[in-house]
This record gives C-alpha cells, structure tokens and sequence, in this order.
C-alpha cells in the first residue's frame, strides 16, 4: 500500500522543500477508468519555492508510463508521462484575481493538508488526451472480430410484420 503523503503547501513553498516519491498508478482512482492495465509507476517530484515576486508556487514534475486504451482498436497503448507544471498557490478570494493576472501560469488553492497524490493525479489527468490513439496503421485488430452476444429477442420483429400487411 502507498503510504500518503500531505503537506501544507504554504509552508512547503516559502520554506523551498522537496518531496520524491513514486505512486504506482494501481493507486490512482480517478485514472483508472481511463487505463488499459493499471500497471507502472509514476514517479513525482513536487518542490516549492517563491519567485522573485515572493509569491508562493510549487513545481510538479512527473515522469513514468502507463498503459491506456487505444480509442481505434481499444487496445493497450503505452503513453509515457513526463510533464513539468507550475501552479501559484493562492488563499481562497485570490483565486479569481491571480487568474486574470497571470495567464500563462495555472493557479491552485493553498491548503493546509494538501494530498500530493491527489495533485499528482490532477496534474496526469490533465495532460491525458482525451481520445488516445495508436499512430495510423499501427492498430492491430481484434482476431477473429468484436464476439457480440445474439439477442434472445428482437423486439421490432412485431413492428416489421405489421409493416407487411
């Protein structure tokens, strides 16, 4: 079992703090309607630091693979992870202003008790596509086709036989 790790993120940034880990993606269940397998690892480095403006941020960066499901012939599809993000830490009424004011970079709530596997998580659904394919022509179909159950009843044949008459 992966032990969970919580921060307050506040603190973790103005003290520039670093935590490592990896979180196999088995742990991660809001991911997992989107696997194929929930095989690999992820492994996450978050750091907190302040720019020169003395704001608070924090810094995730994630590396590892997993394995989803190809939208053309729902097979595996192995998509590496690897993704750096900068998120400003704003309290609560901030939120809506920082985002006006900083476009380019992604604001988040500060919290006291911040779940970083829940942040890691977040940030990977985040950079997901949202329909993953296999590269053109390397689909492998599925041998012998899709095997669909035959319906015990066909509920319109009484509809075609009125047509008839």
């Amino acid at each position: 079992m992966f032990a969970r790790h919580f921060i307050d993120s506040l603190d973790f940034a103005r003290n520039g703090r670093e935590l490592r880990g990896e979180i196999p993606v088995s742990e991660m269940p809001r991911l997992q309607d989107m696997l194929a397998a929930p095989e690999g690892d992820i492994g996450y480095v978050v750091r907190g630091f302040q720019d020169k403006d003395v704001k608070p941020k924090l810094e995730v960066a994630l590396d590892g693979m997993c394995q989803l499901r190809c939208q053309r012939c729902l097979n595996a599809l192995a998509y590496p992870v690897k993704l750096v993000s900068r998120l400003l830490l704003v309290q609560g009424d901030e939120l809506d202003e920082s985002s006006i004011e900083e476009d380019e970079l992604d604001s988040i709530q500060a919290d006291k008790h911040m779940d970083v596997l829940a942040l890691v998580e977040e940030e990977i659904l985040l950079s997901l596509p949202f329909a993953p394919k296999h590269p053109p022509g390397a689909c492998q179909p599925v041998a012998g086709g899709l095997d669909w159950p035959e319906p015990e009843r066909k509920p319109f044949a009484a509809l075609a036989g009125l047509k008839i008459k």
